[in-house]
């Protein structure tokens, strides 16, 4: 089983601005000036290869390269009584960087019209907690501020951001008319104690039944479909996550560099697959390769992991059918960042969809699908999806086990109780924060979740 951790947050870019690239990063710098030229990188897996082919075979397997990874990944950190986000090895109980270029490049993107007048002043909480063992995606603060900076624009509501879980108490709640979940993974919500994590649970219910609103981006949907309780417990008792971490990067690593298919790497692949690193960091053709670039873009070396290949149980273990449903389905597999998608405007009529004009566009992001069962037409009003049809054979083959109604949802709206939910699916680059069009979209989405924007939600089939 995979527990918690859930094959997004592993094969995604690390926490904290990668924390699996800034591991092998370091190990491929062994001049320790924060750069690398293509004689250290292609050194350094050279290296690799010599030490981790303990067999003297001129190849590398799978398994060898999961036990060379894993002495290259960081460990969880030790659990310590009372601390914030205990079981979570990624730990984002502050708030993680963001470079300066994205703001200002959100900044820019600003919707300049106006959004809907407000019935009165709102006020939204921003979560931008993670789970144990759950994946921090680095858009997280850049999400936060979209969200703050699209409620300062004509005081449409003002913004309060949480790292903390625990601030979803009754109490707390009655101060906000609406929770944005920002890229909240794993059991977001849950606690060591029960009875706190059933009051939480309970807390969320209840705001949003009671008439207030919900609106979630991208990681929102990866929550609650793994064994939270088991994957505590193996984060509390030193692992999995190192090894787990490591056998979800070799699958990648295998996927990448095996040109012939014989399961695999020679040294050529190996090596071959070194210079494509470099190829495709250097953009500038400096001839270096900073750190922030590497870990920036480091998601996008590497092809999603065989799941065949890592004999992983894809089956769910619901923790909280509730939550999945109101949320309106939950993750299954995402093609990987910057893979590039058209989006249908499945309602060109709704205000929520206003500033697409009724035409399809093009985006380039890590773009999720929904497990089979998990999502139905008949549970949300759709939005936007996925132009299924205009996709190549060769990217839909990189799904498992695809959906046979090839139904691939993005943005929807439902009702929940007296209350109201909006997901978007995007929102894992930096560039989508970038796209007036799509600010607006997300803007559109949270006062309908306000309760300032009127839709019609019903569900899309009958």
């Amino acid at each position: 089983m995979l527990l918690a951790f859930g094959i997004a947050g592993l094969q995604a870019q690390g926490p904290r601005g990668g924390q699996t690239a800034q591991a092998l990063f370091a190990a491929l710098d062994t001049h320790k000036d924060g750069a690398l030229t293509r004689p250290e990188l292609e050194s350094g897996f050279n290296s690799w290869f010599t030490a981790w082919d303990d067999t003297n075979s001129g190849t590398l397997t799978q398994s060898q390269i999961v036990a060379g990874i894993s002495k290259l990944l960081p460990a969880p950190p030790a659990v310590k009584p009372g601390q914030a986000n205990t079981f979570n090895p990624a730990g984002n109980s502050t708030p993680i960087p963001v470079s300066q270029a994205a703001v200002d490049a959100m900044m820019a993107a600003l919707p300049t019209t106006p959004g809907a007048k407000p019935l009165r002043p709102r006020r939204v909480l921003v979560l931008a907690h993670t789970g144990a063992g759950g994946f921090v995606h680095a858009s997280i603060p850049l999400a936060a501020k979209a969200v703050e900076e699209l409620g300062n624009r004509g005081g449409l509501w003002t913004t309060t951001v949480s790292y903390d879980a625990a601030d979803i108490n009754t109490d707390n709640l009655k101060k906000y008319d609406a929770i944005f979940l920002d890229s909240t993974t794993a059991c977001f919500l849950d606690d060591p104690n029960p009875a706190v994590t059933a009051a939480r649970r309970a807390a969320f219910l209840s705001f949003v039944r009671g008439g207030k609103g919900i609106a979630g981006i991208h990681a929102a949907t990866d929550a609650y479909h793994t064994d939270c309780l088991a994957s505590e417990a193996a984060i509390k008792n030193g692992g999995p996550g190192r090894n787990l971490g490591a056998l979800v990067l070799a699958s990648r690593f295998v996927t990448a560099a095996d040109k012939d298919k014989d399961e695999t790497v020679s040294r050529q692949e190996w090596t071959a697959l070194a210079d494509d690193w470099f190829q495709k960091l250097d953009t500038g053709n400096t001839g270096k390769i900073t750190r922030a670039d590497f870990v920036a873009h480091f998601n996008s070396l590497l092809p999603p992991p065989d799941m065949r290949s890592l004999h992983l149980e894809s089956k769910p273990v619901l923790q909280w059918p509730a939550f999945n449903k109101l949320i309106g389905g939950y993750f299954k597999f995402h093609w990987p960042d910057p893979q590039l998608i058209t989006v249908k405007i499945d309602d060109p009529n709704s205000p929520l969809t206003a500033m697409f004009h009724g035409k399809e566009f093009e985006i380039h992001d890590e773009t999720y699908t929904f497990e089979q069962d998990s999502f139905s037409r008949k549970n949300v009003h759709v939005l936007t999806s996925i132009d299924y049809g205009k996709m190549s054979a060769a990217d839909k083959a990189k799904e498992v086990n695809p959906r046979t109604d090839g139904d691939y949802a993005l943005s929807y709206i439902r009702r929940e109780g007296k209350g109201r939910v909006f997901y978007e699916g995007h929102g894992h680059s930096d560039r989508v924060y970038a796209m007036t069009p799509m600010l607006e979209h997300i803007r559109a989405g949270i006062q309908y979740a306000l309760g300032d924007l009127k839709a019609d939600d019903s569900p899309s089939v009958k």
